[in-house]
């Protein structure tokens, strides 16, 4: 299967998706289940691509003994025909994936928000891009608690 993860407009793939795509990529490693998932993360939009995470993303990563080569890119139209899922951040992402998702012939991607899979039932994930170190360990927490739960769901 495939999966993909991606941030809004705002910032764009610099905070939460390579957050969440760094906290699945090890969850599926540490199951030794990794071969059986494509893993990636993207913007809607072109605005930071090809910059490496916030620091701060990539220090609260190294926390947590995870690290990450990833660099931003945009969503792109194969992205809707090759990945199963697309999980985003917050309803306007959604809003916006979907609308370019209907714009593509044979678009195979179930998109939903990450949070919709959060036993704490957080549907949103926050941009920590103006917070704090917390904020980034909140993101961290709420990924890591709904990339499980979506694991753990027959695929």
């Amino acid at each position: 299967s495939e999966i993909s993860f991606s941030s809004p407009v705002s910032i764009g793939n610099i905070c939460r998706s390579p957050i969440a795509e760094a906290v699945f990529r090890k969850l599926v490693t540490d199951e030794k289940v990794e071969n059986k998932w494509m893993t990636d993360s993207a913007a809607v939009s072109d605005w930071n691509v090809g910059r490496s995470p916030d620091p701060r993303a990539l220090s609260c990563l190294r926390n947590h003994g995870i690290e990450t080569a990833h660099k931003a890119r945009q969503v792109t139209k194969d992205d809707f025909q090759t990945f199963d899922y697309i999980l985003c951040m917050d309803e306007s992402n959604l809003r916006d994936l979907k609308r370019k998702s209907n714009q593509v012939k044979d678009c195979k991607a179930k998109i939903e928000l990450l949070g919709s899979y959060d036993p704490q039932k957080q549907l949103i994930i926050e941009d920590p891009y103006y917070g704090s170190e917390k904020d980034f360990e909140t993101v961290y927490e709420q990924c890591l608690r709904c990339c499980k739960a979506f694991l753990e769901k027959p695929h």
